[in-house]
Protein backbone atom coordinates (compact mmCIF):
# COMPACT_ATOMS: atom_id res chain seq x y z
CA UNK A 1 0.00 0.00 0.00
CA UNK A 2 3.00 2.12 0.81
CA UNK A 3 4.57 1.81 -2.70
CA UNK A 4 0.55 2.90 -4.20
CA UNK A 5 0.57 5.77 -2.30
CA UNK A 6 4.30 7.08 -3.50
CA UNK A 7 3.31 6.34 -7.03
CA UNK A 8 -0.23 8.11 -6.96
CA UNK A 9 1.85 10.64 -5.16
CA UNK A 10 4.52 10.85 -8.07
CA UNK A 11 1.57 11.43 -10.27
CA UNK A 12 0.32 14.11 -8.58
CA UNK A 13 3.61 15.93 -8.34
CA UNK A 14 4.15 14.79 -12.45
CA UNK A 15 0.65 16.52 -12.76
CA UNK A 16 0.72 19.49 -10.86
CA UNK A 17 4.53 20.27 -12.65
CA UNK A 18 2.85 20.18 -15.90
CA UNK A 19 0.23 22.32 -14.95
CA UNK A 20 2.75 24.48 -13.38
CA UNK A 21 4.77 24.35 -16.64
CA UNK A 22 1.68 25.34 -18.77
CA UNK A 23 0.45 27.58 -16.25
CA UNK A 24 3.90 29.88 -16.86
CA UNK A 25 4.17 29.09 -20.28
CA UNK A 26 0.90 30.74 -20.34
CA UNK A 27 1.70 33.70 -18.24
CA UNK A 28 4.94 34.63 -20.08
CA UNK A 29 3.45 34.37 -23.57
CA UNK A 30 0.93 36.82 -22.11
CA UNK A 31 3.39 38.58 -21.10
CA UNK A 32 5.21 38.81 -24.10
CA UNK A 33 1.87 39.60 -25.98
CA UNK A 34 1.30 42.54 -23.67
CA UNK A 35 4.99 43.92 -23.63
CA UNK A 36 4.22 44.77 -27.47
CA UNK A 37 1.71 47.29 -26.74
CA UNK A 38 2.22 50.42 -25.91
CA UNK A 39 3.19 52.03 -22.36
CA UNK A 40 3.24 48.30 -21.02
CA UNK A 41 6.00 47.00 -19.21
CA UNK A 42 8.53 44.29 -20.22
CA UNK A 43 10.72 42.48 -17.91
CA UNK A 44 14.66 42.62 -19.01
CA UNK A 45 16.60 39.54 -17.97
CA UNK A 46 19.69 40.28 -16.23
CA UNK A 47 21.08 37.01 -15.48
CA UNK A 48 20.24 33.44 -15.86
CA UNK A 49 22.54 30.36 -15.07
CA UNK A 50 21.59 27.03 -14.35
CA UNK A 51 22.71 25.56 -11.15
CA UNK A 52 22.97 22.63 -8.88
CA UNK A 53 22.49 22.14 -5.86
CA UNK A 54 19.32 23.83 -4.96
CA UNK A 55 17.13 22.37 -2.07
CA UNK A 56 15.26 19.65 -3.11
CA UNK A 57 12.13 19.72 -0.02
CA UNK A 58 8.65 19.80 -0.44
CA UNK A 59 9.16 23.77 0.79
CA UNK A 60 11.72 26.16 -0.20
CA UNK A 61 12.68 29.12 1.74
CA UNK A 62 13.09 32.56 -0.16
CA UNK A 63 14.93 34.94 0.99
CA UNK A 64 16.14 38.75 -0.14
CA UNK A 65 18.50 40.52 1.47
CA UNK A 66 20.11 43.88 1.08
CA UNK A 67 23.68 44.66 2.17
CA UNK A 68 25.64 47.32 2.35
CA UNK A 69 29.25 48.02 2.94
CA UNK A 70 31.24 51.13 4.08
CA UNK A 71 34.52 51.41 2.42
CA UNK A 72 37.33 48.77 3.11
CA UNK A 73 34.48 46.17 4.36
CA UNK A 74 34.49 42.66 3.71
CA UNK A 75 32.58 39.27 4.47
CA UNK A 76 33.28 36.66 6.70
CA UNK A 77 35.27 33.80 5.13
CA UNK A 78 32.61 31.46 4.31
CA UNK A 79 30.47 28.79 2.46
CA UNK A 80 27.06 28.50 1.71
CA UNK A 81 24.71 25.37 1.52
CA UNK A 82 23.16 26.40 -1.39
CA UNK A 83 23.96 28.82 -4.26
CA UNK A 84 23.17 32.52 -3.96
CA UNK A 85 22.70 35.02 -6.69
CA UNK A 86 23.71 38.55 -6.00
CA UNK A 87 22.77 41.91 -7.94
CA UNK A 88 25.14 45.15 -7.13
CA UNK A 89 23.34 48.35 -6.71
CA UNK A 90 26.09 50.77 -6.41
CA UNK A 91 29.78 50.52 -6.26
CA UNK A 92 32.61 47.02 -6.86
CA UNK A 93 32.09 43.77 -5.45
CA UNK A 94 35.56 41.74 -5.65
CA UNK A 95 34.90 38.28 -4.91
CA UNK A 96 37.58 35.49 -3.98
CA UNK A 97 36.06 31.49 -4.29
CA UNK A 98 38.46 29.20 -3.25
CA UNK A 99 40.15 27.67 -6.32
CA UNK A 100 39.69 30.73 -8.32
CA UNK A 101 40.64 34.00 -9.55
CA UNK A 102 39.02 36.68 -7.92
CA UNK A 103 36.51 38.97 -10.11
CA UNK A 104 34.88 42.25 -9.34
CA UNK A 105 31.42 42.14 -9.87
CA UNK A 106 29.72 46.14 -11.00
CA UNK A 107 26.79 48.10 -10.04
CA UNK A 108 24.31 46.49 -12.77
CA UNK A 109 25.93 43.20 -12.64
CA UNK A 110 24.73 40.08 -11.36
CA UNK A 111 26.55 37.04 -10.24
CA UNK A 112 26.09 33.36 -8.83
CA UNK A 113 28.03 32.03 -6.03
CA UNK A 114 28.25 28.34 -5.90
CA UNK A 115 27.37 25.99 -2.98
CA UNK A 116 29.92 24.46 -0.79
CA UNK A 117 32.73 26.47 -1.56
CA UNK A 118 35.13 28.54 0.57
CA UNK A 119 34.78 32.49 0.27
CA UNK A 120 34.71 36.25 0.89
CA UNK A 121 33.81 39.70 -0.53
CA UNK A 122 35.10 43.06 0.10
CA UNK A 123 34.56 46.51 -0.95
CA UNK A 124 37.76 47.45 -2.21
CA UNK A 125 37.11 50.99 -2.67
CA UNK A 126 38.66 53.50 -0.13
CA UNK A 127 35.94 55.54 -0.72
CA UNK A 128 33.04 54.42 -2.29
CA UNK A 129 30.10 52.52 -0.86
CA UNK A 130 28.98 49.13 -2.01
CA UNK A 131 25.25 48.27 -2.07
CA UNK A 132 23.83 45.11 -3.31
CA UNK A 133 21.02 42.78 -3.35
CA UNK A 134 21.44 38.80 -2.61
CA UNK A 135 18.82 35.79 -3.43
CA UNK A 136 18.87 32.59 -1.35
CA UNK A 137 17.03 30.03 -2.20
CA UNK A 138 17.03 27.03 0.58
CA UNK A 139 15.84 24.83 2.72
CA UNK A 140 13.47 26.20 5.39
CA UNK A 141 15.48 27.47 8.41
CA UNK A 142 18.67 26.67 6.46
CA UNK A 143 21.75 29.22 8.04
CA UNK A 144 22.52 31.77 5.27
CA UNK A 145 26.20 31.41 5.63
CA UNK A 146 28.24 29.32 7.63
CA UNK A 147 31.75 31.06 8.73
CA UNK A 148 35.11 29.21 8.03
CA UNK A 149 37.30 29.64 11.10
Amino acid sequence: MSIKATKLERREQRRKCTSLSLGFAILFGALTVAAQEPGVVKPQLLFSETVAGMPKGENQEVRVLSVNFRPGERTLFHTHRFPVTLYILEGAFRLELEGREPITVRAGEARMMPSNVKMTGYNNSGTEPLRLVVFYVSDPGTPFLDPIH
